[in-house]
């Protein structure tokens, strides 16, 4: 019989958010697959557990992930721990757990720490409904191409990022989305120099273009404000399906397209550009 792997939230910043269960599982696991073994050796001597590490980072996990499997194949049990939050969330562990739910091991994930949560929860944005985005890409054209998909986004938008790079991503951020748009940047959350602003991205990129930004942060934006369906004809709609067919669509995706900007009915715009075409 298999065992189970256990993804085990770590505190983001403060050891006091460490629960009776996380602590009860670390103790209780056969071994932990651990992000940065030098960190979580920190937690377990806080805890004064002694446990068997192995490391699974994103720079290892077509080695190491197929070796924490058949040790859980074997019979054993894994904590999989993160420096700091939920593993699997923004982290390689999705990998281990994609591995795991195909070989039909079982995962239990211990509720916990996640800053992504903390942060949506304190931003004073609307939390209903909501999209995290982790940290956006290095390269200029994959991140201009990420942005410009959210451009009509109207959930809450959630990103991580650094503080060397909190200034262009703001300007980013600012750029597409438009100087007055709400944001709340939260700074080192749960630990002693929390912060949290509560902003707009214009007024953002004035503030840390003066003061060079410290710490981690999660950026909580706000969602674009939603749109009025556009007030077209049936005939009209018709004639944009087809004028988007002739720029490269199919008509199948113009007519969804122009279904969604205007409120036509989608199946009646396909079918009466289909007959005129």
């Amino acid at each position: 019989m298999s065992g189970t792997l256990y993804l085990v939230p770590t505190p983001i910043g403060n050891l006091g958010d460490l629960s009776q269960r996380i602590i009860d599982t670390l103790s209780q696991v056969d071994f932990i697959a651990a992000e940065d073994t030098r960190v979580s050796i920190k937690i377990l001597n806080h805890l004064g557990l002694k446990k068997p590490l192995v490391s699974y980072y994103r720079h290892n996990t077509e080695t190491s992930g197929p070796a924490i499997l058949e040790r859980l194949l074997a019979g054993e049990s894994c904590a999989l721990v993160t420096d700091a939050g939920t593993p699997a969330i923004s982290d390689p562990g999705e990998e281990l757990v994609a591995l795991c739910a195909q070989a039909g091991v079982e995962v239990v994930a211990i509720p916990g720490p996640c800053a992504l949560i903390t942060a949506l929860a304190v931003s004073g944005l609307p939390t209903g409904r909501f999209t995290f985005e982790g940290f956006l890409a290095m390269n200029k054209k994959n991140r201009k191409k990420h942005l410009e998909s959210l451009v009509t986004e109207e959930r809450t938008m959630i990103f991580y990022e650094a503080p060397h790079k909190l200034l262009s991503t703001l300007e980013d951020l600012r750029d597409t989305f438009g100087p007055d748009r709400r944001i709340s940047l939260c700074r080192e959350l749960t630990k002693l120099y929390e912060e949290v602003r509560r902003t707009t991205l214009g007024q953002a990129v004035e503030e840390y273009t003066k003061n060079a930004p410290k710490g981690e942060f999660v950026l909580v934006v706000e969602g674009c404000p939603e749109q009025e369906a556009e007030e077209l004809t049936l005939e009209e709609g018709v004639c944009r399906v087809l004028a988007l067919r002739e720029q490269g669509l199919s008509m199948k995706e113009a007519a969804r397209q122009v279904a969604k900007d205007t409120g036509l009915p989608k199946n009646e715009l396909y079918q009466q550009a289909v007959s005129q075409s």
